[in-house]
């Protein structure tokens, strides 16, 4: 009887109080981030990549409402003149936004509108950590068309706080 009074407490306690973990948890993410680093790993190397370069820029926001906003941009971009140079600078650039939610240690965004249309209604999850001000997100591991060759690899982007 007792484990069973012990169950049902348990299980009460984490149905009512679950929203307000999520709440903490979405509170704890919100916020303007600076992107302070971008590289990917191959997965069966351990091997790192800069595909924007050593000091690429980008932010993400989190707001109280739900919405998410992301874009990273490589370093070195130039103004583009022909259509040629214009196409090649979506090669260095990432960004979408949606509304986002959180499920434990992911972060998952409804895409509504990004810089590459075949994201544009998909759910990406990305795992996530914070310690103090510094944002670690992890990509799921997976074949990114650019690197192909290099078999599966994952994104890990690191974000600092930025301060009022």
């Amino acid at each position: 009887m007792i484990k069973k009074n012990y169950l049902l407490a348990l299980i009460i306690t984490f149905v009512f109080l679950r929203p307000a973990f999520a709440k903490d948890d979405r509170m704890q993410i919100q916020g303007v981030w600076q992107l302070a680093s971008y590289i990917i790993e191959v997965k069966e190397t351990g091997e790192t990549i800069s595909p924007m370069g050593q000091h690429p820029t980008g932010y993400t926001i989190f707001t109280p409402e739900g919405r998410t906003w992301f874009m990273l941009t490589g370093n070195g971009r130039i103004a583009a003149n022909t259509a040629e140079e214009k196409a090649q600078l979506l090669d260095s650039m990432v960004a979408y936004a949606g509304e986002y939610r959180i499920e434990g240690d992911k972060w998952i965004t409804s895409v509504q509108v990004a810089w590459n249309p075949t994201w544009v209604g998909t759910e990406q999850a990305r795992q996530f950590k914070i310690e103090g001000d510094r944002l670690q997100v992890l990509t799921p591991w997976r074949i990114m068309p650019n690197w192909a060759d290099k078999g599966q690899t994952r994104s890990i982007i690191t974000f600092v706080r930025l301060k009022d």
